[in-house]
């Protein structure tokens, strides 16, 4: 490489050479120095180095060498410590012409230059000032922090050097060239790249695992081989349960072995997709928002769930919203309309001004400077007036929901007079209405708006609608015929968009030309809004999505957690990935002819095999073809006509016509819809030309008919995966099971937030919930225990689902082992005989090892001490209650067809801020837990009691027992404090020891006596003699 290295020199007046050389990136001319040094030539001058080493990628653009610090500079992270002064600054851009460079490349093609200079190119602006010295540039460029304001001051700018004819439009008009060359390299550059864990972090947490799960081995060895002989069926159950213990930490902790996280490049992704005076090659996408109950789930959250689709930083031609309405409710329909009508306003405000998030209710309501980076003088204005128009618009909303607590006799009726179709919520018609997206449904400014859809399924009594999974499968047709986007991103109602980039994100794994084709969906973490600081009981749930989640992602991907996931389509359909080509193996002709004769043989056999599968491996690989995506977005045309499906093609091979389906396999496949069957047909989405939107309507109509699905794979191989509660789970691991990955985003602003419940009781239920639909797939044929072991999923990730569908199981041996120290202490019994030397070492090194695993877990994630110990403290109580119930429920449930409910039952509550969090509602979950706090702080209070009585010898033994009893209180502690509410703002700490204590000295007050005479010196005693 070769070039000049403009250098620095702000004392020299700029000369005709300087004024001749231009900046590469901004276009300003750049200084000369007469030691100038050779390098790669690519000119920058000083304002472009300082905003390139302070907000990009401190990186040369043209050879990506790291620009290395030159004094007048700030310095940045990354810089070398010593210091430079005037003497050394020449010293410093010295680099030798002949050095050499290795080269690296990554696995997703990002290239790294080792012993590579420092820097490539830099130039200091000595045109930033007006040639006629009127006005100086220099001083404001640190007041234009946003890029694109520096990029509108750098064209006034020129725009007044042309007109003075300082400015050589030829060497621009080059520069121009070169600058899109440089637009372009930079467009085929990877848009992301896996992150690994540093090896000082992740080595010795696997080194620590090791050690870990050698030491449980030798403890668990021990107490088998030393029974306690005086407590022995003690000593067998707590055996047990430790070996039960040992299984489920090997199933939860192995899965976290290849943590890593991913970055994405989203300038990339617009240069490459979004470029000037072409069109738009984003792919489309379809959002999902599914509900039950609008009075169970307010209409007002689920507008704001759809504002903030509808705003989102995406080309409005290319997003799409299907609300599934699964409650029939004329509610949701009335204030969907509401919402359609405020999102004429909503939306051209929120891409004005570029506001996160753009949900408006968690918009207006954060407490913060709005102003920040808000520059435009008519902001505030704009702001306030749409402050007030949402605060009407919530009005209305409340309004509707008024109405709605009271349904007339005759029913709701429509506007039009006509009674409305789902009265009976199950028994009504398929309904479908476009509010936006239409002709004529523009904003205030003149623009498109994306579409919005209301969808409610047909219901008729007699028939199972599969819930959630049903519903959403009806979403996933009716979207296929009215737009058919390659991708669809599904919600709750109760989860806004919070980061308007979310989609972007994930289309920089989706659109990549290698990689997208094997992703099945990009999943993002969910983060809440609403739960108190301390979190008590684990609603944030941390641990999981920012541990157990990103250690998935360096296996085969995170599971689908029901929300916040960019789904392919084609794996919907219940495709396979397409097959990566092998490369050819090395044959060698020197072998012997003995040898050849064996390996001939073999190919022989393995010939025979692939002869009676010739059909069905050209089928599969005519089918994979289907599922290689290119994203040039040319006008949407079906692979195959479904007419020339059925009769055949004249001019085909016979071998060819073999891999065509006929038109029979595909309706017994996706059911009886023609238009339907050819959207899947799609190579890149979209609709075919010449489509009447009234006709694509009454198709809808007809895919979410009652009897659609009858005698089809919807639900079985198709969609959303129908027998258990947790559809979610079930469906990601059919699609793991089939070859796709599947990838974790965690981008720096949370994608989605949405709301938890906050009490105890709720909190229970869901966790209820979710171990049910987990005992649901074990006892199914889906279970990862057996379900398609020859397939292609991997060991860990499979360990990783067998962790999903086993942990209720956990809840039996738990509450076992925290009822045994209240049992040791009201016998006087333990499990453990008596210590030797060498067993206090087993002992010792375990409680060490699972220590130091937790520090170092959270060392790599950057998780929390305390989201780590509420996890802690919740799994014990999620144990003793919720899973407990569930094992017992799914059980009745699948064997016996008992289908059980626990009844909730609202107690006290509390209007201050986190009332809810202080709300007590009785449910049948919170008898176990009750009882193992009884039960333990009166073994507690009767061992100590039992010390006291025995005498010093007795406190030895105690110590153990008291250190089991208390680590089961300890755990259950958020419980009792969620049982016992706020109790007149009183600390339940100082009422649990108050207790505890009371009794102790209570006792210690009885074994004293100190009411009764103490005799002192010798006892006399009658001798019996009269003296």
């Amino acid at each position: 490489m070769a070039g000049h290295l403009h250098g620095t020199d702000e004392n020299r007046p700029p000369t005709r050479q300087s004024l001749a050389k231009i900046c590469k990136v901004c276009g300003d001319g750049v200084g000369v120095r007469e030691d100038g040094v050779r390098e790669c030539g690519f000119l920058v001058c000083r304002p472009c180095y300082d905003y390139e080493r302070s907000e990009g990628t401190q990186c040369c653009p043209q050879c990506s060498f790291r620009y290395k610090h030159h004094k007048g500079s700030p310095r940045v992270e990354g810089d070398d410590e010593e210091a430079f002064d005037a003497n050394d600054f020449d010293d410093d851009l010295k680099i030798k012409n002949n050095q050499q460079h290795n080269t690296t490349q990554s696995e997703n093609g990002d290239y790294n230059h080792a012993n590579a200079p420092a820097f490539s190119s830099i130039a200091r602006s000595v045109t930033g000032k007006e040639l006629n010295g009127e006005k100086d540039y220099e001083g404001e460029r640190d007041a234009f922090t946003n890029s694109d304001q520096w990029k509108e001051r750098v064209e006034k700018w020129k725009t007044r050097q042309e007109k003075k004819g300082l400015v050589n439009t030829l060497e621009a008009e080059n520069d121009q060239g070169e600058e899109d060359d440089f637009l372009i390299a930079e467009a085929r550059q990877p848009l992301w790249r896996k992150v690994p864990i540093s090896s000082s972090k992740i080595n010795p947490y696997r080194i620590v695992i090791v050690m870990r799960l050698v030491i449980l081995a030798f403890f668990l060895r021990f107490r088998i081989l030393t029974p306690a002989t005086d407590a022995y069926p003690l000593w067998l159950i707590s055996v047990i349960c430790e070996i039960w213990f040992a299984f489920s930490w090997i199933l939860d902790q192995f899965p976290k072995w290849f943590p890593i996280n991913r970055e994405t490049y989203l300038d990339r992704l617009s240069l490459r997709f979004e470029r000037e005076g072409e069109p738009n090659k984003l792919a489309p996408v379809d959002f999902f928002v599914s509900t039950v109950d609008p009075l169970k789930e307010p209409p007002i959250i689920t507008a704001n769930t759809v504002l903030s689709i509808l705003a989102a930083d995406y080309p409005v031609e290319k997003v799409s919203c299907y609300v599934s309405d699964d409650g029939a409710s004329m509610l949701l329909f009335d204030a969907l309309s509401e919402t359609a009508e405020f999102a004429r306003r909503w939306v051209p405000f929120c891409r004005k001004y570029a506001i996160e998030p753009r949900a408006p209710e968690f918009y207006f309501s954060q407490k913060m400077d709005y102003l920040k980076d808000k520059v435009q003088a008519t902001f505030v204005k704009d702001r306030r007036a749409m402050k007030r128009e949402y605060e009407e618009f919530k009005v209305r909303i409340n309004a509707l929901v008024a109405k709605a607590q009271k349904k007339p006799e005759e029913g709701w009726v429509m506007q039009d007079g006509s009674p409305w179709p789902g009265n009976n919520t199950r028994d009504h018609p398929g309904m479908i209405q476009v509010y936006l997206g239409s002709e004529g449904a523009l904003d205030v400014e003149g623009k498109e708006l994306p579409k919005l859809v209301y969808v409610s399924r047909e219901k008729r009594p007699g028939y199972n609608h599969h819930k959630k999974a049903g519903a959403m499968n009806a979403l996933v047709r009716v979207s296929a015929v009215i737009t058919n986007a390659p991708f669809i991103l599904n919600l709750d109602c109760d989860h806004y968009v919070n980061n308007s980039k979310a989609v972007r994100e994930a289309m920089c794994f989706l659109m990549d030309p290698q990689f997208g084709k094997k992703l099945c969906y990009v999943q993002f973490p969910q983060r809440f809004d609403g739960i108190d600081r301390h979190d008590r009981y684990a609603n944030r749930n941390i641990v999981f999505f920012d541990i157990n989640m990103r250690g998935l992602d360096g296996i085969q991907g995170p599971v689908y957690v029901g929300t916040g996931c960019v789904f392919n389509r084609p794996a919907l359909y219940g495709y396979d990935p397409p097959a990566s080509e092998k490369r050819p193996k090395m044959t060698c002709d020197c072998l012997p002819s003995w040898c050849c004769c064996c390996c001939g043989q073999r190919k022989k056999s393995k010939s025979k095999k692939g002869l009676k599968n010739l059909l069905n491996g050209l089928y599969s690989k005519k089918k994979k073809m289907l599922m290689g995506k290119k994203y040039s977005r040319k006008n949407p045309t079906p692979i195959f006509d479904l007419e020339d499906i059925e009769e055949g093609l004249e001019g085909y091979e016979e071998l060819e016509k073999s891999t065509l389906m006929s038109q029979k396999n595909f309706e017994k496949r996706f059911g009886q819809s023609p238009t339907f069957i050819a959207s899947t047909l799609m190579e890149d989405g979209g609709l075919p030309e010449g489509t009447n939107s009234t006709a694509l309507i009454k198709e809808a109509i007809h895919v979410i008919s009652i009897g659609y699905e009858e005698k089809t794979e919807w639900g079985k191989e198709i969609g959303w995966i129908y027998g258990s509660v947790t559809e979610d789970i079930l469906t990601g691991f059919k699609m793991h099971c089939r070859g796709w990955k599947s990838v974790y985003c965690m981008p720096k602003r949370p994608a989605f937030k949405g709301s938890a419940p906050i009490n105890l009781s709720d909190r229970l239920h869901q966790v209820l919930r979710w171990a049910l639909g987990s005992v649901e797939i074990f006892l199914s044929r889906h279970c990862p225990l057996w379900y398609a072991w020859g397939g292609k999923l991997k060991c860990l990730e499979r360990l990783a689902y067998i962790n999903t569908i086993v942990y209720p199981f956990t809840s039996i041996p738990l509450l076992a082992y925290c009822t045994i120290p209240a049992v040791c202490l009201l016998t006087g019994k333990f499990i453990i005989p008596t210590l030797t030397n060498l067993a206090s070492i087993w002992f010792l090194g375990l409680f060490i090892s699972i220590i130091v695993t937790g520090i170092l877990e959270l060392r790599w994630s950057n998780v929390g001490i305390e989201d780590w110990w509420r996890n802690e403290q919740f799994w014990v109580i999620g144990g003793v209650s919720a899973h407990l119930f569930a094992v017992f429920q799914g059980l009745l449930k699948v064997l016996a067809g008992v289908d059980t409910n626990f009844t909730v039952t609202s107690k006290a509550g509390d209007d201050g801020e986190f009332g809810e969090l202080y709300l007590f509602k009785w449910t049948t979950l919170l008898i176990p837990p009750t009882t193992l706090i009884i039960l333990n702080m009166v073994g507690v209070v009767a061992g100590i009691s039992d010390a006291i009585n025995n005498g010093y010898n007795s406190w030895g033994p105690l110590f153990g027992k008291l250190f089991f009893s208390f680590w089961v209180i300890v755990h259950l502690y958020p419980f009792l404090k969620g049982l016992m509410g706020r109790q007149n703002r009183t600390p339940t700490i100082v009422v649990l020891w108050s207790v505890l204590l009371a009794s102790i000295f209570s006792l210690l007050w009885v074994r004293i006596d100190p009411f009764l005479p103490k005799q002192t010196g010798p006892i006399l005693k009658q001798c019996g003699v009269e003296c």
